[in-house]
């Protein structure tokens, strides 16, 4: 008996469903790009429970008649591509004829669809066709989407939470609506609209509703071509960032693509107008012969393959630096009204004392003053010592260099000094003697910081300091973070956050992503003391702040907390505070090229003293590294 056999058809169509359809995103994007294949100049987007529940996708395209209605649901099966030779051309959305196929194997579909003379209707449930029938619709198509991997439990075991998946759906829709903002779009969420565009063809109005008023005022538009590449779109002024490099929106020939190469490229141009650790905000479509690029790499369309790249960068580079150097404006500086001062409640610690109270508070006072003799021998005599309240001890006797003190819990040699016949022993290292009785210190720990020195600064970033291991590079910005990230989560976390009403409220326009997750985002952030309000459309408010915030760029410090959180909500509650904490330490900190006086390096060194962990800042970078004596003998060969 043979153990190979040919698949049922059902079920090889659910296993190659998972190259197209991984989550609902996947279903979104390819029900759009149909859409625009099919001109349609308006394409609503109805989602329930991020996509988990259903997904209803309504355009005003030509449609289809009933025999394409039918055919479309088989695999390979498309109007875009008939032979070959157009896979090398390819200038439509879709083209492999797998979309529809796929999404009816791992879900309940019904498709409705009007071309104008007739309207049919499609029910299809796991592959299988349920019922094809004639109604009555306006023309375009309506697609309804349910049951999603319902039959399949090892797929609908990996899919996240509504809020995460619909976090996806709404970055793509934006992403289609500023590629092609000839198309109005419009997204909902458990009948709530997140997103709408007028389909004006007015790609900067579409940047306001993506990314607010302020990025739009500062986009640039940015028209470069040569013989092979036409670039068209809007580079934003580099005083306005983000914290991570996935505002750098790209397309080749309007479709969505990702490309770690240019992005790199764009980054490495922007990386001399602003810091090295932000990332600008771009929107860029590239016109190019269909010939030159290779879409046909996988099935999600994502990943490309491109002819004559350095040239593209090349273009890129020279017309995105020219632009900039072109528009460039000052930064304008915000004049930080004071804020009120908020009056804290004095405590009267006077209150009488019982007599168990004043007893314990007797003994204690007794304990703390009382007298410990230490004995100093020498060769000759023994030397009784008065240790008072850990200040200075003193001795009779004669100048005797390298006495030897025993105390009850460690040995340690002191030099004395003859100053009347009394002489003061000395606890802490003086460099500036030279003692071969001392014996070496412990720098292990925190210790470390009590022998270093400060004896200057490199190039206004870095704190150079000697010590007994030899010579400590600080990073002057990271120590401060490591130090304000402690202090402020000692602060927050430890105690009750008391918060500052704003008499001016804070006014910001935010991605359709965060409105939609606007509850769960609070959530994690209310245990910072920050609550986003609605305030319709893509906007939020912020009435009061904490208090700890005072010395933060309250607009920027919020929009990166809203970039990490739609980056990484699936992380733990515990590592949001990390990241809210870190970020607040970093903008609240001492910056890389600023000019500290002695007794500012001085405090950095002590802050960095005080702290549990000193060695590495909330990000993981080191805060400090160590050059040896021995390395720099060896170095110079002596």
């Amino acid at each position: 008996m043979t153990r190979i056999h040919r698949l049922d058809s059902q079920i090889s169509n659910m296993i190659a469903a998972g190259e197209v359809v991984e989550r609902p995103l996947n279903i979104v994007k390819e029900l759009i790009e149909n859409s625009i294949d099919a001109q349609a100049t308006s394409i609503e987007i109805q989602i329930t429970q991020g996509g988990i529940g259903s997904i209803i996708l309504i355009d005003d395209g030509i449609g289809m008649d009933y025999e394409d209605a039918s055919l479309a649901f088989e695999r390979h099966a498309t109007s875009k591509i008939e032979k070959a030779e157009d896979l090398w051309q390819i200038s439509t959305m879709g083209f492999r004829g797998e979309a529809l196929a796929s999404i009816a194997a791992v879900s309940n579909v019904v498709l409705t669809t009007n071309d104008g003379k007739h309207t049919t209707q499609i029910h299809m449930n796991y592959g299988e066709e349920i019922s094809k029938t004639n109604i009555s619709a306006p023309m375009g198509t309506k697609i309804e989407i349910t049951e999603l991997f319902q039959k399949i439990p090892a797929r609908f075991k990996y899919l996240k939470s509504p809020q995460y998946e619909f976090s996806l759906i709404s970055d793509v829709v934006t992403k289609f609506a500023m590629s092609y903002p000839n198309i109005a779009f419009l997204l909902t969420h458990d009948g709530r609209e997140i997103f709408r565009s007028r389909g004006n063809n007015n790609l900067q109005e579409v940047i306001k509703e993506v990314y607010g008023i302020d990025v739009a005022s500062r986009s640039y538009p940015l028209e470069i071509e040569d013989f092979d590449f036409k670039v068209n779109g809007y580079i934003v002024d580099p005083s306005i960032n983000r914290s991570n490099k996935y505002y750098i929106v790209l397309y080749l020939n309007n479709r969505m693509v990702r490309d770690y190469k240019i992005s790199s490229e764009i980054i490495h141009v922007y990386h001399e107008f602003m810091p090295k650790d932000r990332y600008p905000i771009v929107v860029l479509n590239i016109q190019m012969d269909p010939k030159l690029v290779d879409v046909n790499v996988h099935p999600n369309k994502w990943e490309i393959r491109l002819s004559k790249e350095k040239q593209l960068h090349n273009l890129l580079s020279s017309g995105i630096r020219s632009t900039l150097k072109e528009k460039l404006q000052p930064v304008v500086v915000e004049v930080i009204k004071q804020k009120p001062k908020i009056e804290t409640i004095k405590m009267d610690f006077n209150y009488p004392q019982g007599t168990v109270t004043k007893k314990l508070n007797k003994e204690i006072v007794q304990e703390k003053n009382r007298s410990q003799s230490i004995v100093v021998e020498d060769n000759k005599q023994s030397i009784n010592i008065q240790y008072n309240n850990g200040n200075k001890c003193f001795i009779k006797g004669n100048k005797d260099d390298g006495v030897k003190i025993k105390t009850n819990t460690k040995e340690e040699k002191s030099d004395i000094s003859q100053e009347n016949n009394i002489f003061p022993i000395k606890k802490e290292l003086e460099t500036e003697k030279k003692q071969d009785v001392v014996e070496k210190r412990d720098v292990s720990g925190n210790n470390v910081f009590y022998t270093m020195r400060v004896i200057g600064q490199f190039r206004n970033s870095f704190i150079l300091a000697e010590g007994e291991e030899g010579l400590y590079v600080i990073d002057q910005h990271a120590a401060a973070e490591r130090y304000n990230y402690e202090k402020i989560k000692k602060q927050i976390l430890d105690g009750e956050i008391q918060k500052q009403p704003l008499i001016i409220p804070i006014q910001m326009t935010v991605t359709s992503a965060v409105i939609a997750n606007l509850d769960a985002i609070n959530d994690s952030l209310k245990s910072i003391g920050i609550e986003l309000i609605w305030f319709g459309n893509n906007d939020v408010v912020l009435k009061e702040l904490p208090i700890w915030m005072h010395d933060v760029k309250e607009k920027e410090f919020i929009q990166d907390m809203l970039d990490q959180w739609l980056k990484k909500q699936d992380v733990k509650l515990e590592d949001l505070r990390h990241m809210a904490i870190a970020t607040m330490a970093c903008h609240s900190s001492i910056r890389f090229h600023r000019s500290l006086t002695l007794e500012e390096m001085k405090k950095v060194i002590e802050d960095l003293k005080q702290c549990e962990q000193p060695y590495h800042c909330p990000h993981g970078r080191p805060t400090f590294v160590c050059i040896s004596e021995k390395q720099m003998t060896k170095e110079f060969l002596r």
